[in-house]
């Protein structure tokens, strides 16, 4: 303060000490040994010797903004916001190891988070201290990599995919542009982003080329090398989506579901706006909920219509979907362009309760002819037939 130089003590705990012996007990001079390495070493300069906050806050989130796509990085400060900040922000940087980031994992699953968004927070912490290595903050191993999360963990809530059926029905009472919007999620399986940025000028020869995704207002490129593949339009999409072309004045460039501005709408809007009216409506009267306040009886959604589920349950419907017709898991892959086949085999083809049933029956179906054929070879005391084919007729 004030210009004034202080001189600190500045300490560091090598261990517990059990004994009040004259000398340290051999397994603490050890540690002050190594301590006392790293510190004339000088393996990490003054400068960057900060907290785990300072780091996360001043150096992390920004390289991740700067190098990863928006949704990442946005998801990253919600985890270091929400789950990691009130356990590691004071610590120094320099000082993590396996057995800190061990305790900020069981704290924070102490909460009863899922064991996928536990995954997830290690997998942040990991990419923490990769970068503080790469920069000079870090000396050492990634203190993560050792860590385990809790095997009890929650499981993760199923994801929803909707089913042709659903599919069907939930175009039959979305109004334009949103039900043209949903056929290209649902028959294409472009992601959110994907068809926000779409544009006219890439839909030609019955194919759609993606070459941007928007997201929160920007524009990136395409989430992996393979996200760039052109995706086949089928006949019934081409035709919504001429008579969409038509509706807005037949443009040939410029993006393919704009606002009133020209610019590309925004879905979440049109969600809010659009669809959630069009398939929340009242039993009775078909009336949309918001417009129901004033009417004779009460509201009752109309159990017909599907709910909505989200645009993703469109894309993982698409895969879902393929394979029941018996598509293959690699070709299903290309048209949602996945990096990895594990990726749709996992997360993207959903098996129905009414697939499993079908199964058990086709097996079902199979086994009386195997018994039959199993018990021809048996006499009344359950004593195997000889193969008269196999035994001769006379024995000389």
């Amino acid at each position: 303060m004030g210009g004034e130089i202080k001189r600190k003590r500045v300490t560091h705990l090598l261990g517990p000490v059990t004994t009040r012996g004259k000398h340290p007990p051999a397994d603490i001079k050890d540690e002050a040994e190594k301590h006392m390495m790293t510190v004339n070493a000088g393996a990490i300069k003054p400068e960057r010797v900060i907290t785990v906050g300072d780091f996360a806050e001043g150096v992390f989130l920004p390289w991740v903004e700067q190098h990863n796509r928006p949704s990442t990085a946005k998801s990253y400060r919600e985890i270091w916001e929400k789950h990691l900040k009130g356990h590691a922000a004071k610590a120094l940087l320099k000082n993590v190891r396996t057995h800190h980031v061990q305790d900020w994992l069981n704290q924070i699953g102490a909460a009863g988070l899922s064991r996928n968004t536990l995954k997830h927070i290690k997998s942040v912490v990991s990419g923490m201290f990769k970068l503080a290595k790469q920069q000079a903050y870090f000396d050492g191993e990634n203190p993560a990599r050792d860590t385990r999360v809790n095997p009890k963990a929650a499981e993760p809530k199923e994801t929803y995919a909707y089913s042709l059926d659903e599919i069907q029905s939930m175009l039959a009472v979305l109004p334009e542009p949103a039900g043209t919007a949903f056929g290209v999620a649902a028959f294409m399986g472009l992601r959110h982003g994907e068809i926000q940025g779409l544009l006219w000028e890439n839909y030609k020869d019955c194919e759609i080329y993606i070459s941007r995704s928007i997201w929160n207002g920007r524009a990136t490129d395409p989430k992996t090398l393979k996200g760039r593949a052109p995706v086949p339009v089928i006949r019934q999409l081409a035709e919504k989506l001429e008579k969409h072309r038509r509706r807005c004045g037949g443009p040939k460039t410029g993006p393919m579901f704009a606002n009133g501005a020209g610019k590309p709408i925004a879905l979440s809007n049109l969600v809010n706006r659009v669809i959630l009216p069009a398939l929340n409506r009242c039993e009775l009267c078909g009336k949309p909920e918001p417009e129901h306040l004033h009417a004779n009886h009460k509201f009752k959604r109309d159990a017909r219509i599907p709910k909505w589920r989200g645009w993703h349950a469109a894309r993982r419907g698409l895969g879902s979907n393929l394979y029941r017709l018996g598509v293959a898991e690699i070709v299903i892959q290309r048209i949602l362009r996945h990096a990895n086949v594990s990726t749709t085999a996992g997360y993207y083809i959903k098996t129905a309760a009414d697939d499993v049933r079908d199964a058990m029956t086709r097996l079902e179906s199979s086994i009386p002819s195997a018994i039959q054929a199993h018990e021809t070879l048996r006499d009344t005391f359950g004593t195997p037939n000889p193969d008269s084919a196999a035994v001769p007729a006379t024995i000389n």
